[in-house]
């Protein structure tokens, strides 16, 4: 018995900014459309970094994060696309010329063509391994910095040596009570840039160091001190902590791409391997923003931006290739008739 409801035109897997532009630019095109995402929100990687200024989408003057995830999902869903989230797609195949995408749920998804806008695949904070450290993650242990705020005058640790780790301490240090940064090696893994920054400011850098465990407050909710060890001299401090900042990194899952029995062409083993009109080796498989592979690749928002239009336009070629190769421009597109009226209709009251 078949579990799916609908065929649609084009299914976009991934809801961070390549997926939410060929959302918008496949219903410019009139496609019957649907978009899928693992997580409960819209938005993409892009929610990592919700506090940070974005400068380099071109026409927009600096917004954050968060400020450009609400206009990228407010235009995605301008022709109403139906919209999945918390769905983890496990499976992708062809049958009889349709692509038939299988769902951690169970629910299958039924359409003509697909686009993988996936980013760097599922994303999974690398987790502190500490025995019982799971427990502290709704209260004062975190992997992700959603608001700066939330640090304001408190005594911070944070564990990691990389880039984002030394993001996160830059922006921290002028903020917090005391900031202490936990590294495991004899030097920080950043750019120089970055390190310059640290260095302006008074805090505390325990090199060649982990933690080793968490003393928890009586009611066993919240963490109220670190254990350090020293990984050369074996030796041992305690800091008292509010809150824990775990910057290991992410796993990136893809196996759903890998794993499938149409053979989707790779590089790397990580990207798929696709041409510069966004078409991997898969006939009417296309693919959008960082999981795309191909010579002069702009590994920017812009870049995936650009991805979507062509991987959508090639979309509608596949469906229809006498359809002309591109959505004629929004300032001169009839779809946009009846909104440009309400919207001058508001701006000239």
């Amino acid at each position: 018995m078949q579990n799916y409801e609908e065929l649609f035109d084009v299914t976009i897997i991934g809801g961070g900014p390549a997926g939410l532009y060929s959302a918008f630019y496949s219903g410019m095109r009139e496609m019957k459309t649907k978009i899928i995402e693992y997580q409960p929100k819209l938005g993409g990687k892009v929610h990592v970094y919700p506090e940070k200024m974005i400068w380099d989408v071109g026409a927009l003057t600096p917004l954050t994060g968060e400020q450009l995830i609400q206009q990228m999902v407010q235009q995605a869903l301008t022709f109403e696309p139906e919209v999945v989230v918390n769905e983890k797609i496990t499976s992708i195949e062809k049958k009889n010329g349709l692509f038939l995408l299988t769902g951690a749920s169970g629910k299958q998804h039924l359409s003509k063509t697909v686009i993988l806008a996936v980013g760097g695949g599922i994303l999974k904070p690398i987790k502190l391994e500490i025995d019982g450290a799971e427990r502290f993650e709704i209260t004062n242990l975190h992997y992700v910095v959603q608001s700066l705020e939330k640090f304001k005058g408190k005594d911070v640790v944070i564990c990691g040596g990389g880039n984002a780790a030394i993001d996160w301490a830059v922006e921290l240090a002028p903020i917090t009570k005391s900031l202490h940064i936990v590294h495991r090696r004899g030097q920080f893994d950043c750019h120089e840039a970055q390190l310059s920054k640290l260095d302006q400011f008074p805090l505390h850098k325990h090199l060649n160091t982990t933690i080793k465990k968490f003393v928890s407050t009586i009611d066993n909710t919240k963490i109220q001190s670190v254990i350090l060890t020293n990984n050369e001299t074996a030796e041992e401090t305690s800091i008292a902590i509010d809150d824990v900042i775990i910057s290991y990194g992410f796993e990136r899952e893809l196996t759903f791409i890998k794993e499938s029995p149409l053979n989707i062409e790779l590089v790397n083993d990580h990207f798929v391997k696709g041409t510069s009109k966004s078409e991997s080796n898969i006939e009417g498989l296309f693919a959008a923003g960082d999981i795309l592979n191909f010579d002069g690749k702009v590994h920017l928002i812009l870049g995936a931006f650009a991805d979507a239009a062509n991987a959508v336009n090639q979309a509608k070629l596949y469906l229809e290739p006498d359809s002309p190769a591109k959505a004629r421009v929004s300032s001169h597109n009839s779809r946009f008739d009846e909104k440009n009226k309400e919207l001058r209709q508001h701006l000239f009251v």
